[in-house]
């Protein structure tokens, strides 16, 4: 009997760790990401699917981290479509401050997960809650065009974060509370069928491998 229904999986990598950060509010700064870990890489290599779409940002930590990921499963690094509304979040003026330094320019206001709530725009810069707008439409737009494939998306912590919310239809401040480590991949499944519609659903959140 054939499926009433189309699913299109999402598999959402934060970037390696970066090098060079020296403790500073980074955002959209280009910064090298350290791919040292080749046991990391194998093991995610491994977990990945095996023919999938490869997508990734702008920022070469994500370029250098898929490439990572290919060499872990003896490819060649190949090039991945570029998805600048997947990029982290612009923190404007805030961008290479130190955690001390931006507490005291928002007089010791501080947040419990993020730099600041959802709402706030820093200076020059855009809220959570912009990049929750953003990064919902570059899904829309990856499972339109990719439809029932694998697509793995070499992002950042703030748009993985973004891409919950926006999946699970929650307020941003509250997509704040999720965890999302280096090298940790969290899955996304876009389901279009004829009786319901589009759902997603979230099969994982920071597996770690």
């Amino acid at each position: 009997m054939a499926s009433d229904h189309t699913e299109t999986r999402l598999w959402l990598v934060r970037h390696a760790p970066v090098i060079g950060s020296l403790g500073r509010i980074y955002g959209q700064d280009d910064l090298e990401a350290d791919c040292s870990d080749d046991k990391a890489f194998a093991a995610l290599a491994g977990f990945l699917p095996v023919s999938p779409v490869w997508v990734a940002t702008q920022l070469k930590r994500t370029h250098q981290t898929l490439a990572a990921v290919q060499r872990g499963r003896g490819l060649d690094p190949a090039s991945p479509l570029i998805e600048q509304d997947l990029v982290e979040q612009h923190f404007g003026d805030w961008q290479g401050l130190t955690y001390a330094e931006l507490d005291a320019s928002r007089d010791g206001a501080y947040h419990r997960f993020w730099h600041a709530p959802a709402t706030e725009r820093p200076p020059n810069g855009e809220s959570f809650a912009d990049v929750v707008a953003r990064v919902e439409k570059a899904l829309l737009r990856l499972t339109l065009a990719h439809a029932g494939n694998d697509i793995v998306v070499v992002a950042h912590g703030g748009s993985i974060r973004a891409a919950l919310a926006a999946a699970l239809d929650i307020e941003p401040e509250r997509a704040l509370g999720f965890s999302v480590d280096n090298l940790s991949v969290t899955r996304l499944d876009h389901i279009e069928g004829q009786s319901f519609g589009a759902a997603w659903r979230v099969a994982f959140v920071n597996r770690r491998l």
